[in-house]
C-alpha cells in the first residue's frame, strides 16, 4: 500500500517543480507557505533551520527540498521530494534547452530573457523576506539582515564576511 504522506509530498513538489524559475530559492515562500502554514508539517523555526542547513551544506539549493521530505516522512520522504522536485523541471529544462538554442538570435527568445531575468530576483528577494519573517525576532537582527541585503546589492563584498559577523553576533548571544 502507498503511504498518502508520499504521495502528498510527490503533487506538493511537482507543482513547485514547475514554478522554480531561478531555481529551488526562488520558491522557498511557497515551500513555507504549504508545509508551515498549509500542511503544518514543521514549524517557522523548523523550516529556517532547514533552509539554514541546506544552504551550508555542500551541493545546490534544492536540498531543503530533501531536508523539508526527510522530516514529514523519514528517508523515503526525502527521496519522494527530491525526484518530485528534480523530474518534471529536468525534462522541461532539456527540452526547452534543445529548442532554446536554435532560437538563440530571435527577437522573442531575447525579450523572453529579459523579462524572466527580473522575475527570478523578485522571487528570489520574496525568499529573503519569507525567511527573514520566520527567524528575526529582534530589533538586532532585523538591522544585521537589512545591512547584510545593502551590502550585497551595492557592494563587491563577498557574502561569507556578513556571514561571519552574524556568527560572530550569534556566539556573543547578541542575535
Amino acid at each position: 500500500m502507498i503511504n498518502p504522506l508520499l504521495v502528498e509530498l510527490a503533487l506538493q513538489f511537482l507543482l513547485l517543480s514547475l514554478l522554480s524559475i531561478g531555481g529551488a530559492n526562488a520558491i522557498i515562500p511557497e515551500m513555507h507557505l504549504r508545509a508551515v502554514d498549509i500542511k503544518h508539517w514543521m514549524t517557522d523555526a523548523d523550516f529556517s533551520q532547514m533552509f539554514a542547513l541546506s544552504q551550508a551544506a555542500p551541493g545546490p539549493n534544492v536540498l531543503i527540498v530533501s531536508l523539508i521530505g526527510w522530516k514529514v516522512a523519514g528517508v523515503a520522504g526525502g527521496i519522494v521530494s527530491m525526484l518530485a522536485m528534480c523530474g518534471p523541471s529536468f525534462v522541461l529544462t532539456y527540452q526547452i534547452a534543445r529548442a532554446w538554442d536554435r532560437f538563440r538570435d530571435a527577437p522573442l527568445r531575447i525579450a523572453i530573457e529579459r523579462g524572466l531575468a527580473p522575475v527570478t530576483v523578485g522571487l528570489i528577494l520574496s525568499s529573503g523576506y519569507v525567511l527573514t519573517q520566520t527567524t528575526d525576532h529582534s530589533w538586532l537582527a532585523y538591522v544585521l539582515t537589512a545591512a547584510t541585503l545593502a551590502v550585497a546589492l551595492i557592494t563587491r563584498v563577498h557574502p561569507l564576511w556578513a556571514l561571519a559577523v552574524g556568527a560572530a553576533l550569534g556566539a556573543a548571544g547578541l542575535v
